[in-house]
């Protein structure tokens, strides 16, 4: 299978992925036995719930130190001293100190959601395709409501995808208040473009929360979380009906690697020029939590 190809933004350059469990990834969407086993076990919610249970067993936290070195993380960052997470689930949707993730303060601005890689569509009635040319999520089936998917059938999209590296924590786009969020049952496959590219609806049909965003510069704006195989579970903190300031903290995920869906109302933000260049190659451009990702129109 192909190398997962990036361009991050700060260093200006594409890099390849470094993939956690990669081998166990490639022989689940690469070979017959893999892609039987996935149908069995491990898109099933009870093989992802095990998983989690095991991540937040005490000796856990073993993994953290050779983790943090492997990936070479960034450790000042982190909220918490290493000793003081009690398993590996801990660490994994640890908290940063404010200053590691500021703010865009361009009044106009809208930041990214979360660390992570990300793609963007400025129009969905025009796109090609996210991951492969030709394949496009459907949006009724993602929404799962019919009208709300007719009403944003030309609005923006913006794909984010965490890989376990990440800071695994998702945060508020734009300053606004918040509906209820609404779970969208599914099954668990890997939101790795490995996955995406054989079978991109992946995206649309895995479990996932919808929280309804209403703005005053971008109309109401949906935010999605998207879980995946090993995601223990979506933890929302924030409070519904309450005004959130941009890039203030909407929740967090557990365990495994994950994304988040933001779309926009048709014609209300332009996204930023490294972003649509990159994303019309197919191409993730990583950039973290907090950063410029667009302007309001």
């Amino acid at each position: 299978m192909d190398e997962i190809v990036y361009y991050d933004r700060y260093r200006g350059e594409t890099c390849v992925e470094k993939v956690y469990g990669d081998k166990a990834l490639r022989w689940t969407y690469g070979t017959l036995g893999g892609r039987i086993s996935l149908n069995v076990l491990v898109k099933r919610a009870l093989f992802s719930r095990w998983y989690g249970w095991k991540m937040d067993r005490p000796g856990t936290r073993k993994k953290i130190a050779p983790f943090i070195e492997n990936y070479d993380l960034d450790a000042t960052e982190f909220l918490r001293d290493v000793d003081d997470f009690a398993n590996f689930n801990e660490f994994f949707f640890r908290e940063l100190k404010p200053l590691a993730r500021p703010i865009d303060s361009d009044a106009s601005s809208v930041v990214f959601p979360a660390d992570g890689r990300h793609l963007c569509v400025p129009d969905l009635s025009r796109s090609d395709g996210l991951f492969v040319k030709g394949e496009m999520l459907d949006l009724a089936t993602l929404l799962g409501n019919n009208d709300l998917a007719d009403r944003y059938a030309h609005g923006s999209l913006l794909l984010s995808r965490l890989c376990p590296i990440d800071y695994h924590r998702f945060h508020f786009p734009v300053a606004g208040v918040p509906s209820e969020t609404r779970l969208i049952d599914g099954p668990l496959y890997s939101v790795n473009p490995i996955a995406l590219r054989q079978n991109i609806q992946i995206l649309a049909t895995n479990k996932r929360t919808l929280t309804e965003l209403k703005t005053e510069s971008l109309g109401t704006v949906l935010l999605m979380e998207i879980g995946a195989t090993c995601v223990g579970s979506i933890c929302q903190t924030f409070r519904e009906g309450a005004w959130v300031e941009k890039g203030s903290e909407k929740g967090y995920f557990r365990f495994g690697g994950s994304s988040t869906i933001t779309i926009f109302e048709p014609g209300r933000i332009r996204f930023d020029q490294d972003l649509i260049e990159n994303s019309q190659q197919n191409r993730e451009l990583y950039a973290r939590i907090g950063d410029h990702m667009g302007s309001s129109v």
